[in-house]
């Protein structure tokens, strides 16, 4: 979810139907048949060209929207280990080789997103860029904060 001109909005990446009713995560392979990865990325431009860090994070995004990934989840750990590391954080993202039901309940954070529950973190408001037209809009991806805060992004999340 993003804040374009017109309120939030929400990015989806399509994905391939599988052959059975339900697919292993690692799996799911992204669809082409639109062209998602053009309209993502002038959606952004569109929604962050004037804030003041979209242009000093550009070029890391931009790939995103350029190159083919095949599977959801490679895109997605690519994208997670860029923000990781655009936040400034020493953290690398894992993975099990199965559904693991040992985790101590407070690193477990797979039942914490979830779009019909509310989220767990309380949204401080920040500057961004429609902040004339509407309120301040919490639940966004993390790249209205970047784009928005820049570098200041991890200390906010920290504060």
């Amino acid at each position: 979810s993003i804040l374009a001109a017109n309120g939030k909005l929400d990015l989806y990446i399509p994905v391939r139907k599988g052959n059975k009713a339900h697919t292993i995560m690692k799996d799911v392979r992204i669809s082409y048949d639109a062209d998602w990865q053009r309209l993502h990325w002038m959606s952004l431009q569109t929604a962050y060209r004037s804030s003041a860090y979209f242009e000093y994070y550009e070029d890391d995004f931009a790939r995103f929207y350029e190159e083919k990934y095949e599977f959801l989840l490679e895109y997605n750990l690519e994208l997670t280990r860029l923000i990781l590391r655009l936040l400034k954080t020493d953290v690398e993202p894992g993975l099990t080789g199965s559904y693991r039901t040992d985790y101590p309940e407070t690193l477990d954070f797979r039942a914490s997103i979830h779009p019909k529950k509310p989220p767990v973190m309380e949204m401080r408001p920040y500057h961004q860029v429609f902040s004339d037209r509407f309120d301040f809009v919490p639940d966004l991806s993390i790249v209205d904060l970047l784009f928005n805060q820049g570098p200041g992004s991890r200390a906010y999340l920290l504060a």
